[in-house]
């Protein structure tokens, strides 16, 4: 008998509860389930709840992304009857006292107009804090109970709702599978024989060879899908003619696609860019499935990830080349500077975001910028497609590259739809601003004879990289550059760099710099570029440059700037802390705030002393323009003013090698007299340059015979040294600074000028296994402070 009463009473109590307090929706009895249901109210809200399939699928992430903090709502929230009808009496705890008879319920129906806002307020947050609860009540004039309730009650209805969904697609999906069982299982009663076409005999056909024949017709299938989507991207029709039994497809399906460009027939193509973008096809999906990389991929899932890479790729070619346009209506110029700017309303109402929406942490940055460039557009293009080359064009940008994945090479043996995939260190030569990692793809296409486009686009909406968080610091909009043939050996090259980034990581010195996009945008590619590609053409001319040491023979020219080269690049690399050395960041409470101090072990590379290595840097603003202060360190003359290892007195260039027209552009050996008998002579290398983007003045410290050997023509590989120097930009846009021979500002007026990084790199220890000590951080944290204030006190701007 009490056992029949509890039932009873438990009964009772669940004809008495709110529908919100059931987990399971399905598990209503069927009399209020009956009754909730057939509320107008909660009809309106299925209705409007229900508009479109992409609205409910919407909802359903932001659902599913808010699951852990749902099920703390329900098991902490009072429940209610329904989306429109709300108890205005206890909650469910309240009725469950013991002894206590329930009392009278009231219930209050909510107007069209309450329905219309909440629902409003659903889509946008279905899991409302209490502030927003509470403005909404006051709005609504409801009680901020009942807003909790009809929210609670309006997840509870979705679920159901998505529930039903996906069983109604799971039931016809079982249907197909069985239809297909059916009629393979038919097929296999009935076998056709493939001479006469007849009934074939039994035993005439084995069950392998009847598994091979599905399995034809599905790759057939496939095969016919890819061929499409290779006719968009060679804008005519590829055929997919296939036997009964065809031969394996080859490794790299998406070959088909590159076998021309569409312009073949076109002998007499002008070299000037379209007027209008070249048509790629429509019907590009925009919104891309995720395909994990984790886990090993079948042949047909890496055959639909390379569909989805080319799709992209496609989309981004399209975007590039539209962007990169001289008279489209998506750019203007600025006030201060002149520079161009992207009209991101434009922008917005012109392209369709290809990698999806921007993060709500993120900012953009955009920029444009044409130059002429002493490089044939092929000579660019190899360059750009291969990593090793890239990296060595721009070494002061790409701190570490590589090319991970190779989708199609090309076609003919040139770089005309070639697609990879590539992941990059993109730098700026400061502690103060983090490494920008990127995955991305690169593709490369000839539009016209002498015009080629190459474009970057981040691949992380594509697919999942193991260990990468899913939204990194850094994403890479379409990007990249259209280069034209020009006379003369030169190339019109129009680089266009689209990113979208976390601001808050950046140093409020530098963010200026970097929202203008003079950090890492189209400006500094294009100037580091016309450097570089003059450097080469220097060196590769016969004649010497007047002010070149003739005593160098041509090969001591070669090691020696192979040896600069190599300093300038272990100087960037302890600048930015970047993965080509393995750097252990120190939190010492000796060191000055904005100096990153960090240490490695050098071990088994004869082109460092062995032991343990510390690199300090630091970055200051000085109210000097990037020029003058450029030349005040570059010169030999003045060097004794803030450089302790001159002796304190002047030094002599011993070498000098041109690197552009630029007197800055230049790589020499600078030797420090020895003031009294206890010292010794020294040679220090030195490679100096400057172009629009900004300057840099790096030297080391070396061996006399190691430098009489490289000189010669030896080998620099085994000449041991550890960098520094400095690295100069402008403070932002339009920056001019000061010449004059005082720079001090008003307590009100600040004058514009430069930000100035210096690094140190200095073996404290010849023992690999050795432990870094107190003393040695002081001394270097020191001589960063002393350095720094001795070029404020040269050129006389200390406050």
């Amino acid at each position: 008998m009490p056992s029949n009463l509890s039932s009873s009473n438990n009964d009772n109590k669940n004809n008495n509860m709110p529908t919100g307090a059931i987990s399971q929706p399905r598990l209503l009895p069927q009399s209020l389930a009956k009754n909730m249901f057939n509320s107008p109210g909660l009809s309106l809200a299925l209705q409007t709840g229900m508009e479109g399939q992409n609205e409910v699928t919407r909802m359903a992430e932001n659902y599913e992304g808010n699951n852990s903090v749902g099920r703390r709502s329900r098991e902490e929230e009072p429940d209610s009857r329904s989306g429109s009808d709300n108890l205005e009496g206890a909650s469910g705890d309240e009725q469950d006292a013991a002894d206590k008879p329930p009392r009278k319920k009231r219930y209050h129906r909510h107007t069209p107009q309450q329905i219309q806002e909440l629902e409003s307020l659903f889509k946008e947050c279905p899991h409302p804090d209490e502030k927003q609860r509470l403005e909404l009540s006051k709005r609504l004039s409801l009680e901020t109970r009942q807003v909790k309730f009809w929210f609670q009650n309006r997840r509870t209805q979705m679920k159901t709702q998505l529930e039903r969904h996906e069983n109604s697609i799971l039931r016809q999906e079982n249907d197909k599978l069985r239809a297909e069982n059916m009629s393979i299982r038919e097929a296999m009663r009935n076998p056709i024989c493939t001479n006469c076409g007849g009934p074939a005999m039994i035993g005439e056909i084995s069950l392998e060879e009847q598994h091979l024949r599905i399995e034809n017709a599905r790759l057939k299938d496939e095969l016919d899908r890819v061929c499409a989507l290779a006719g968009k991207f060679l804008g005519r029709p590829i055929s997919s003619l296939v036997t009964s039994m065809p031969p394996p497809m080859p490794n790299s399906s998406l070959e088909l696609g590159v076998g021309s460009n569409g312009f073949g027939g076109m002998s007499n193509v002008p070299t000037t860019l379209p007027l209008a973008p070249p048509d790629f096809g429509v019907g590009i999906s925009n919104s891309l499935p995720v395909v994990p990389s984790n886990r090993q991929s079948t042949g047909i899932e890496r055959s639909l990830e390379r569909s989805m890479y080319l799709e992209l790729a496609l989309a981004a070619m399209e975007e590039l080349v539209k962007l990169a346009q001289p008279d489209e209506p998506l750019w203007f110029r600025s006030i201060e500077g002149g520079r161009e700017l992207l009209n991101h309303e434009e922008y917005i109402r012109t392209f369709t975001p290809c990698i999806g929406m921007r993060p709500n942490s993120f900012v953009s940055e955009a920029s444009r910028e044409t130059g002429m460039v002493i490089i044939n557009s092929l000579a660019l293009v190899e360059t750009l497609m291969d990593s090793n080359k890239w990296a060595e064009m721009f070494p002061c940008l790409i701190a570490r590259t590589s090319t991970t994945d190779i989708i199609s090479s090309g076609m003919g043996g040139t770089r005309n739809g070639a697609l990879q995939l590539m992941h990059a260190e993109l730098q700026v030569l400061s502690p103060l601003v983090p490494i920008r990692e990127v995955n991305f793809l690169r593709f490369c296409k000839q539009h016209a004879e002498g015009v080629w486009a190459v474009v970057d686009v981040s691949i992380d909406t594509i697919r999942e990289t193991s260990g990468a968080p899913t939204f990194p610091n850094c994403r890479r909009l379409p990007s990249g550059c259209v280069v034209q043939d020009m006379p003369n050996g030169y190339s019109k090259v129009t680089w266009v760099e689209h990113a979208e980034y976390e601001e808050g990581a950046n140093h409020h010195l530098y963010r200026q710099l970097i929202s203008a996009g003079m950090g890492f945008g189209a400006q500094r590619w294009v100037a580091t570029l016309q450097r570089q590609c003059e450097c080469l053409a220097i060196l590769m001319s016969s004649t010497v440059s007047a002010r070149d040491h003739t005593a160098i023979t041509p090969s001591g020219r070669r090691s020696m700037l192979k040896l600069a080269q190599r300093m300038t690049n272990n100087f960037c690399a302890g600048v930015c802390a970047s993965t080509v050395h393995k750097w252990n960041k120190l939190c010492a409470g000796n060191v000055d705030e904005d100096v990153r101090v960090m240490t490695r072990k050098s071990v088994d590379d004869p082109g460092e002393p062995a032991g343990i290595v510390l690199s300090a840097a630091t970055s200051v603003w000085l109210p000097v323009s990037p020029q003058r202060l450029f030349d005040f360190l570059r010169d030999e003359r003045l060097r004794s003013e803030w450089d302790i290892l001159s002796n304190g007195g002047p030094m002599q260039e011993m070498a000098h090698i041109a690197k552009g027209q630029d007197h800055g552009n230049c790589v020499s050996l600078l030797r420090a007299s020895a003031m009294n008998a206890n010292q010794s002579s020294m040679l220090i290398l030195q490679e100096t340059c400057i172009d629009a983007a900004g300057a840099l003045v790096v030297y080391a410290p070396v061996d006399i015979p190691a430098m009489h050997v490289v000189m010669n023509g030896g080998d620099s590989a085994y000449v041991a040294l550890l960098p520094s120097g400095f690295s100069i930009v402008p403070d932002g846009p339009g920056s001019r600074g000061s010449n004059g021979p005082s720079c001090n500002g008003g307590p009100d007026q600040r004058i514009s000028g430069s930000l100035l990084t210096v690094a140190f790199q200095i073996l404290v220890n010849s023992l690999p296994t050795a432990k870094l000590t107190v003393e040695s951080v002081e001394t270097v944290n020191n001589l960063i402070s002393c350095t720094v204030q001795k070029i404020k006190a040269a050129l006389q701007c200390e406050s």
